[in-house]
């Protein structure tokens, strides 16, 4: 179903809202994270990322530093974070969860359960994932692009030509739509797809596309 669960970090490390801001430097730098959800009890109450403890010392510029460090050393995260955060639920679709991001532009979700306790975070490099897995980048057949007249059945009636060539088709995706022909990209397992494309373009399908990944 492409839950939000299925594709967020789920060890997802966080923090507390009196942590300082050195404190969070270390251990952005030390578990390679750029993102830090900050809760209270388990419960997400802030976000604090990297940009945001920039931006915290550019009034600082003139400071030594020492002075710059020592501040560092006495802010807290409360002070720096986002309190008003925008998340996602783990049972949300990818689909929702994608479109949230790119309404508010930010760049990762931290994610709650129904509890509204943080249990992972999703950030754009898991979309990308998602996106590969929808198309099965990587698998081990072919990809062959087809026009398709966009009408009721077509799936159905394109389906058949594979039956024929006894090739299983393992993801499916529809591209786009111009005037009443809609690209459909579909992987599948055919170690040669010539073949099959000749049946499909006997059979009046348009193969825009064909290549292998073996």
């Amino acid at each position: 179903m492409f839950r939000v669960k299925d594709f967020m970090t789920s060890d997802v490390i966080c923090t507390e809202s009196d942590a300082t801001i050195s404190e969070i430097i270390d251990l952005m730098h030390t578990k390679h994270i750029h993102r830090v959800p900050v809760v209270k009890n388990d419960e997400l109450v802030g976000l604090i990322t990297e940009g945001m403890i920039s931006n915290s010392g550019t009034q600082a510029t003139s400071l030594s530093i020492y002075e710059l460090n020592y501040l560092l050393s006495k802010t807290t995260v409360h002070s720096v974070m986002v309190k008003d955060v925008i998340y996602a639920y783990e049972d949300d679709l990818m689909e929702d969860a994608t479109d949230k991001m790119l309404k508010h532009d930010i760049g990762c979700l931290p994610v709650v359960n129904p509890e509204h306790k943080v249990v992972g975070i999703l950030t754009q490099n898991d979309v990308f994932k998602c996106f590969l897995n929808v198309l099965g980048w990587g698998q081990k057949g072919s990809r062959i692009t087809v026009g398709v007249k966009d009408e009721i059945g077509a799936i159905g009636a394109l389906s058949k030509i594979f039956v024929s060539q006894n090739v299983n088709i393992s993801n499916l995706g529809v591209y786009s739509h111009t005037d009443g022909v809609a690209k459909i990209v579909i992987r599948c397992d055919a170690s040669d797809p010539s073949k099959l494309c000749q049946a499909l373009e006997d059979a009046g399908y348009e193969v825009l596309e064909q290549a292998s990944n073996q």
